[in-house]
């Protein structure tokens, strides 16, 4: 899958590695930076999500698309879209032109404005990624799982570096009997739920 990537796409995903390690170090306000996962949590979720079982791939939080091109390559081979929701319009045109640059835009599907709204007619969900606002994290959890199938994955990105901001999503899913869950120690942490 990741021998697949295109010329285009690494050297897009290599810029967005680059402004986004700009973007933590020069001052630029929290709200405007990329705040991206890293290469080998991508690669880690692009695996999840080629495995996950039939129905919807999801991402809550498309920022510039770089989370995005890992689940594309799942998509591809899955012969399918990705879905993802972001909020920022100025994020929407940057990942919009990622999208297009790596050559990958036919395998997603970007939708603008609020997952808690426009999530709602979705289902059924194999797979999600969430990586927005933490305050939003729990919400999006009541909102997923009851659309997940059987085996499907909610994962949700800084399960270590944001505990506290996460907490209610995670103590709401461990209290949750439909799910098996547990943090894996890549990147920021991924705290990954699985229905049962």
């Amino acid at each position: 899958m990741f021998r697949k990537l295109s010329s285009q796409a690494l050297k897009r995903m290599a810029y967005l590695e680059e402004l986004d390690q700009q973007d933590r170090t020069d001052g630029t306000p929290r709200s405007r930076r990329l705040r991206q996962i890293n290469r080998a949590t991508g690669e880690f979720l692009s695996i999840l999500a080629v495995n996950a079982p039939t129905g919807e791939l999801i991402e809550i939080g498309t920022s510039a698309g770089y989370s995005t091109l890992w689940l594309a390559l799942a998509a591809r081979e899955r012969q399918q879209k990705v879905k993802t929701f972001e909020i920022d319009p100025e994020k929407i045109a940057l990942a919009q032109e990622t999208f297009h640059l790596a050559g990958l835009e036919e395998y997603i599907e970007i939708i603008s404005g609020n997952f808690l709204q426009s999530g709602v007619s979705l289902a059924p969900i194999s797979f999600c990624f969430l990586d927005a606002e933490k305050e939003l994290y729990e919400p999006c959890f009541q909102l997923v799982a009851p659309k997940l199938v059987t085996s499907g994955l909610l994962v949700a990105d800084n399960a270590i570096d944001q505990y506290e901001g996460i907490k209610p999503m995670i103590d709401a899913a461990l209290a949750d009997e439909r799910f098996d869950c547990l943090t894996v120690p890549i990147g920021n942490g991924e705290f990954i739920c699985r229905r049962t």
